[in-house]
């Protein structure tokens, strides 16, 4: 199943994950379609990929939109910008995310509630604007951004934790009333990954253990590279319309959970 000419609409498209992906999809032939906050982090991403992309399209094959997945207008301006760039959306993946730690008992409310916004209504927010196009299309592909957070529950992390249970729910919800639209649904759900999410930890404590694993080196195997995470939304990606690929679970070599 070849990449080139797909259309990927990406969330939290600016570094990390999504950039890496980005990337990787635009070397295959990929037009990609950049959702972010920072504007100038979209710019840049998408001068990068215009100007190393193996397979180059007739027009531009990275177009961005400064986009809060909190806020539905911004989503479907991202979703519209998609459709009139290249006429259709091939792949949503859904990739924004935070992640604050804490204790229950700290009662920290307002990060409770941007993770809610973020991680959950993020990702309804993506499916809901997306759905009518690959509805009509009668194909199409949405992937979120999970995590092992999302398969176990650890101390200080109840509420992220249920905000990725919450996405593997949604996903599943998704695949039994879309497959007999010709719409799939993938979750890729990470360990410990070297990106800035780690900066949205909030908690000194933890954010100083979890950045010990970010700073190993690849051979103790404690952390991951936002390109393999990358390499895994290709493969699911990159499947024949008869294959959906449900769940991909990608832990460093020697993460204990």
């Amino acid at each position: 199943m070849s990449i080139k000419g797909k259309v990927v609409v990406i969330t939290g498209a600016s570094s990390g994950i999504g950039a890496a992906t980005a990337k990787l999809l635009a070397t295959k032939g990929a037009k990609v379609v950049l959702g972010a906050r920072r504007e100038e982090r979209l710019q840049a991403l998408s001068q990068v990929i215009g100007d190393n992309a193996v397979y180059q399209v007739i027009g531009d094959n990275a177009v961005y939109q400064v986009t809060d997945v909190t806020d539905r207008q911004q989503v479907r301006a991202l979703i519209d910008l998609a459709v009139s760039k290249f006429g259709r959306v091939d792949v949503l993946y859904n990739n924004a995310g935070t992640m604050p730690q804490g204790n229950l008992s700290d009662r920290e409310y307002d990060k409770w509630q941007m993770m809610l916004n973020v991680n959950i209504m993020g990702v309804l927010n993506g499916i809901g604007e997306v759905l009518p196009i690959m509805q009509k299309q009668h194909d199409g592909l949405i992937i979120a951004t999970d995590s092992v957070a999302g398969h176990v529950v650890y101390p200080a992390s109840a509420v992220y934790n249920g905000t990725k249970y919450a996405v593997r729910a949604i996903m599943e919800g998704l695949r039994q009333e879309e497959k007999e639209h010709g719409i799939r649904s993938t979750i890729v759900s990470p360990g410990a990954v070297r990106t800035e999410l780690v900066n949205t930890i909030g908690n000194t404590q933890i954010q100083a253990g979890i950045s010990e694993l970010m700073n190993a080196d690849d051979r103790q195997g404690l952390a991951l590279n936002p390109e393999d995470i990358a390499n895994a939304v290709l493969f699911a990606i990159d499947q024949p319309k008869h294959v959906a690929i449900s769940e991909v679970l990608v832990r460093p070599a020697q993460q204990e959970v």
